[in-house]
């Protein structure tokens, strides 16, 4: 199997710079656990495709690992785009550059490597900065898939203990049976507030996962479609990074 394996290079790293509390097997050497070189877990995976490594699982790892490699499901086409016009340049008080933003989702399959290397921590390191022009002061904002159509300026705010979404873009979905009246009030930190028009459940798809997501309709002027708070970003096991512009979680 050596001829399959393409071996990850050396630590090249300072070794007065790295931490000595993290011991790694594959370098033999301290700076990272060996649950977080990322090179190798992306090898593991690697060999796990071509169906290799399987005679380390039990019994119970094999089920998993077969269900594992079943493909998730294909969303659909959209059907339509929403987009949003504004001549601000602030969402909820944090400016951004259109012209220099580069937003993106990495979704990192942890579960087809669980069976071999311990522990699923989520780590952040310069490459997921690539393409990501500094100074800056941005709020991370995406795209995303939502019910049958493309929703562009999506905020991630984990600040935000509700999802919330513009009736004019229920309404431009053409989602409005799916609406449920319902008035609740929402305060922001100014101590402002809004009085919801319902609650609506649609469907949000990234790559390899797909979530019904329950989302409060109000009506007013923002400069973003939708936010996704803490109720999406716990939900899916999300961890967004506003630094490197990137959203990162298990699959």
């Amino acid at each position: 199997m050596r001829d399959k394996v393409q071996w990850p290079k050396e630590m090249r790293s300072n070794p007065y710079r790295r931490n000595p509390k993290f011991w790694c097997e594959f370098h033999n050497d301290h700076g990272h656990k060996t649950a977080d070189y990322r090179l190798l877990q992306g090898e593991v995976e690697n060999l796990l495709k071509q169906g290799y490594l399987t005679e380390l699982f039990s019994e119970k790892g094999k089920q998993t690992y077969m269900k594992n490699r079943q493909e998730p499901p294909k969303p659909p086409s959209p059907k339509r785009t929403v987009n949003v016009i504004s001549g601000r340049e602030e969402i909820n008080g944090v400016t951004f550059t259109v012209a220099k933003k580069v937003s993106k989702i990495t979704v990192t399959y942890g579960k087809r490597v669980r069976q071999v290397l311990e522990g699923d921590n989520i780590t952040f390191d310069d490459a997921d900065g690539d393409g990501v022009l500094t100074p800056y002061n941005d709020a991370l904002v995406i795209s995303l898939l939502v019910h049958d159509t493309n929703v562009k300026r999506i905020l991630i705010d984990p600040g935000s203990f509700v999802n919330i979404i513009l009736l004019r873009v229920v309404n431009d979905m053409q989602a409005n049976d799916k609406l449920v009246p319902k008035a609740w009030t929402l305060f922001g930190f100014d101590n402002s507030s809004v009085v919801t028009k319902g609650d609506i459940i649609l469907t949000t798809f990234t790559e390899g996962v797909v979530k019904d997501t329950k989302i409060q309709v109000i009506e007013m002027d923002m400069t973003c479609n939708m936010i996704l708070g803490r109720p999406w970003i716990h939900e899916i096991d999300a961890v967004p990074s506003t630094l490197h512009q990137v959203i990162k979680f298990p699959s």
